[in-house]
């Protein structure tokens, strides 16, 4: 019965003319160049990468075209800061861009103090809790608050763990946007560093903005502190952040700054909104 079902089935003919459709891969799916590549232009990208330049050397030719991933950013607004930094990879370039993220970690404390390290726990120590204010960001529904003595927390992000060759880093240096918001209790303190920093911890480039002193008439308002750093030169591998403060009148409890919605973003393109250094 085997043998009887067997020989029922369709059995391909393998021939070795080289118009036998499917068995010549680059003879089926030979396409201009030009039209090929404005299809590409038109799939999403990374169908592009993982499956378009898998099907025969012509695609992969197309598809790994200097041209082509210039041609995309340019389409979708990805454009360089300065014209004399230009890629060596525009795919990679392209892909920083689209993917361009906050590296902090728990930004907002929705995660209690997950990811971050505590540096200073002075007075009743760090605490997270619902807003006393309603914040720009209406998906903001938790924040971070200070005591009587100096509280600081920080993080220490490897950008070549975060996907930043050092290639990329040395060679179009993208503009690293630094935001963070805060809000008084009653009267308090609030600072704030940022530290770009070498494989071997050397500072190549800080912002610590003076002391802001803070009054209890301004807590129904949040404020927020901006900094973007450029041309600070070859060697950045790692972004060293830090933030706290403390209340101004000693009281037990969690009356100092409250700080949330921090980020730290990687800007390989040029930002719509131009920022400078700035707090309001």
């Amino acid at each position: 019965m085997g043998e009887a079902l067997s020989s029922k089935l369709p059995v391909r003919q393998n021939s070795p003319s080289p118009k036998s459709g499917w068995d010549s891969t680059e003879h089926a799916f030979h396409v201009p160049l030009d039209i090929l590549e404005e299809i590409f232009l038109n799939l999403p990208a990374h169908l592009v990468v993982c499956v378009c330049r898998l099907v025969c050397h012509h695609w992969k030719d197309v598809a790994d075209n200097e041209s082509l991933w210039r041609q995309r950013c340019r389409r979708e607004g990805y454009n360089l800061h300065e014209s004399s930094k230009v890629p060596s990879d525009w795919r990679f370039f392209y892909f920083m861009c689209k993917k361009r993220r906050n590296l902090i970690k728990n930004p907002r404390g929705e995660d209690e103090l997950q990811g971050w390290t505590i540096v200073r726990n002075g007075g009743d120590g760090w605490r997270v809790e619902k807003p006393m204010a309603l914040h720009p960001n209406t998906e903001v529904q938790t924040n971070f608050v200070t005591s009587f003595r100096t509280c600081t927390k920080s993080q220490l992000i490897d950008l070549v763990k975060e996907g930043y060759s050092q290639a990329f880093m040395d060679e179009i240096q993208p503009h690293i946007k630094v935001s963070d918001w805060y809000a008084p209790r009653c009267n308090c303190k609030y600072n704030m560093s940022v530290k770009l920093l070498h494989s071997n911890n050397r500072v190549i480039q800080e912002f610590t903005p003076e002391t802001i002193h803070l009054l209890e008439q301004e807590n129904h308002r949040w404020k927020q502190m901006i900094h973007v750093f450029k041309d600070y030169g070859p060697g950045v591998r790692y972004v060293y952040f830090e933030h706290g403060g403390r209340d101004s009148v000693f009281w037990a409890g969690w009356y100092g700054i409250r700080l949330t919605e921090t980020s730290i973003e990687l800007c390989p393109a040029l930002d719509k909104q131009n920022y400078e250094s700035y707090s309001g």
